[in-house]
């Protein structure tokens, strides 16, 4: 979701440059700055900017830089000899000094400058027009190129959980059998203690039942495929991808909290690390 793009426009007496740049967010927040000669211009602006970028915090900004002697910002010559000469009235007239600095007083007294600023005709429009539209592209070309190198950044971390989610199979009969030595050891140690083995097999099938991990197992890897088919679907799959990583970490959480077995609890860990990872450029994703 992140960009950039800044384009210039050469025109008889003035150049305007628009620059725009993106940042995560999870919708559209724009913030412009525009010069007040195109400020009519901004509603329509920001409908354009809506359209092709739909989400980010972005800033768009308009700078003219005017020409040789072109600017429209003037002193008010007229305006200003008023002033002075009230002002040296006064002083003379109250017995204070007049201002040590003229200029920095007189400037700042209302209508002091005045802007010539005239509407931009057709052709000047259309020029900075262009310039907006080309510095947009520009910003999207941006987003294409980090959008390639995240999807190659997901492949491979979905590959990685997938690959630990195989590894949990070597270790899930060597777990059961564990617990089932655990118990039946603890139950030996007490002297004189007789249990009913029937009662007891009962107990372990509804211990290990309350431990399975297959449909953990099965959810997780179908979220790995779905996120895959998802993100291969085209564009504006951002939110959808966000939320089927939130249900992979809710199984990769299960499975860590039903394994009670010390290496596979260190591939949950390590599957939470992929899974982060994938969460934080997520959002990059429109």
């Amino acid at each position: 979701m992140t960009g950039f793009g800044k384009v210039t426009a050469e025109l008889p007496s003035q150049k305007v440059t628009v620059e725009i740049k993106s940042l995560n967010s999870k919708q559209l927040d724009l913030s412009t700055r525009i010069p007040a000669v195109y400020k009519d211009k901004e509603m329509e602006l920001r409908s354009e900017l809506l359209q092709a970028l739909e989400r980010g915090k972005v800033e768009f900004s308009i700078y003219v830089e005017y020409l040789g002697g072109n600017t429209p910002t003037h002193i008010n010559l007229p305006v200003v000899e008023s002033y002075y000469a009230q002002i040296r009235e006064i002083a003379d007239k109250l017995s204070i000094p007049v201002p040590a600095d003229w200029f920095q007083t007189l400037l700042r007294m209302p209508d002091a400058i005045k802007n010539d600023m005239e509407e931009p005709d057709e052709e000047e429009w259309n020029a900075v027009h262009q310039a907006v539209k080309r510095a947009v592209k520009q910003l999207q070309e941006f987003r294409i190129q980090e959008g390639a190198m995240l999807q190659k950044l997901f492949e491979q971390k979905i590959a990685n959980i997938a690959a630990l989610l195989e590894k949990v199979a070597d270790y899930e009969t060597e777990r059961i059998d564990k617990i089932k030595t655990r118990i039946t050891d603890a139950l030996q140690k007490i002297e004189n203690f007789d249990y009913d083995k029937n009662r007891f097999e009962q107990e372990m099938i509804y211990h290990i039942e309350k431990l399975d991990i297959n449909e953990e197992k099965n959810r997780l890897d179908n979220h790995l495929k779905y996120f895959l088919s998802t993100m291969e679907s085209g564009h504006g799959q951002g939110k959808k991808l966000g939320f089927i990583a939130q249900e992979m970490g809710r199984e990769i959480n299960t499975l860590g909290s039903k394994s009670n077995h010390a290496e596979m609890q260190k591939i949950v860990v390590q599957m939470k690390d992929e899974l982060e990872q994938i969460k934080e450029q997520v959002l990059n994703v429109l």
